[in-house]
């Protein structure tokens, strides 16, 4: 079905896209700052009584929990979003993201409460995963469906943009609070990021309610064919782009993951970088790709989405083992250029498409649930277990060369499920 612009309705697609990417922006804000928090502070506050190795460990995996319920909340929020629309969908997974993590800010650590402090810091982890399985889909379908033909990786990159705009936000928030003495961060500061999202919820919130229904699911059920169970009939019609949709994840989500979560333990204990600097690196490569997805998105119109993420996997896999380079010397300035290399140029060439290719091979009346659950089913594969991965093949071979062939490997699981992508995905 055409994907087309809401003329009638007068809203202009880049006023959608503007409110996705702001909500996502937000959400992912959320996501993120549980990242920052599983290696700096929760190894401390929640598994006090395990090894430092072991304790970052399990941190990490407490972060990687969220990944397992993204697929859940991609399957139940595309259900009702693609029976009874996307904008209330969106509205929902705000609302859901914002508690959460308001609520990590208030838990009592182990020293409070014992072990059942970690067990509501899973279950915390796990609402927050669900939350942000259903809000992608719903945010890139809003951008894409309201997108003029033609356009539609551009606009669909804007959500997209709002991953690297709340890895910064979470970023420098953390980096704020890192100011303070250490015994202040681990008493109380490391919860002011957390409470501040109450905020931003507030601010999405606004945003998200001035926008209209997507005319795409207009059209579905003006013409009577919204699906009865969406899950069940993509699984039936649709096998190949759901695991197509799934390869296409692994280029973006593993060297992104590994960069953004695993090195902030990996740079200060191995190379001896302090958190600041990779921070502050981290953040100045965000900044960038802020502007980079959306160009790389206007490249992919031009040559194709397929095409565009066939090149950037191939960049990735290129660029992995100079990271390490890169970075294993501990200097600044070499590690600003290690993270542009992964972050700034790398995560927009491998993910700036994804959102309208996704959208492409997904007829309409199933596509929330198709795109989410091949995003999310994706990601929890590739995204949730890349630190513990990372960290796991560090302590088993002690180089930083495994990991990079790691990297190598999640790209090639992109390039072979590119090559089966189904006819016609351009």
């Amino acid at each position: 079905m055409a994907i087309q612009t809401d003329e009638r309705a007068g809203v202009h697609p880049g006023r959608v896209a503007l409110a996705s990417f702001i909500g996502t922006a937000i959400e992912w804000y959320d996501f993120f700052l549980f990242g920052a928090a599983a290696t700096l502070v929760f190894n401390q506050q929640f598994f006090p009584t395990l090894s430092p190795a072991a304790g970052t460990l399990a941190a990490l995996a407490t972060f990687g929990v969220a990944f397992a319920a993204r697929p859940v909340g991609g399957i139940v929020f595309g259900h009702f979003g693609d029976r009874i629309g996307r904008k209330r969908m969106l509205v929902l997974s705000l609302v859901l993201m914002g508690s959460s993590t308001v609520a990590i800010g208030l838990l009592p650590t182990y020293e409070q409460a014992g072990a059942v402090a970690p067990l509501l810091l899973v279950l915390a982890r796990l609402v927050q995963g669900f939350a942000v399985g259903g809000e992608w889909g719903g945010a890139v379908l809003m951008a894409v469906e309201h997108a003029p033909p033609g356009r539609r990786a551009f606009y669909g990159s804007f959500p997209q943009a709002g991953v690297p705009a709340g890895l910064v936000l979470s970023s420098a928030a953390f980096l704020a609070v890192q100011q303070l003495p250490e015994e202040q961060l681990l008493s109380w500061g490391w919860r002011v990021p957390f409470l501040a999202s109450v905020v931003l919820v507030l601010v999405g919130l606004y945003v998200r309610m001035q926008i209209v229904e997507s005319p795409a699911f207009r059209q579905v059920r003006e013409s009577g064919v919204v699906a009865k169970f969406p899950l069940g009939e993509a699984l039936r019609s649709a096998p190949r782009p759901l695991l197509v949709g799934m390869a296409t994840q692994a280029a973006a989500n593993v060297p992104f993951y590994v960069v953004s979560v695993f090195v902030l333990s990996y740079g200060p204990s191995a190379v001896g970088v302090s958190r600041e600097v990779i921070l502050l690196c981290l953040l100045a490569a965000c900044l960038l790709d802020i502007a980079t997805v959306p160009f790389a998105a206007t490249l992919a119109d031009r040559i194709g989405r397929r095409r565009m993420l066939t090149i950037g996997a191939a960049y990735m896999a290129a660029a992995a083992f100079p990271f390490f380079w890169l970075f294993d010397t501990g200097e600044p300035l070499a590690v600003l250029a290690a993270m542009i290399l992964v972050v700034t140029i790398g995560h927009a060439v491998t993910y700036a498409a994804i959102a309208g290719f996704l959208a492409e091979i997904f007829e309409a009346r199933l596509r929330y649930t198709g795109a989410s659950v091949a995003y999310q089913v994706g990601g929890m594969i590739t995204s949730g277990p890349a630190p513990f991965v990372a960290v796991a093949l560090f302590t088993a071979f002690g180089g930083s060369s495994v990991i990079a062939l790691y990297i190598v490997v999640a790209c090639a699981v992109t390039l072979v499920g590119l090559r089966y992508a189904p006819a016609g995905a351009r």
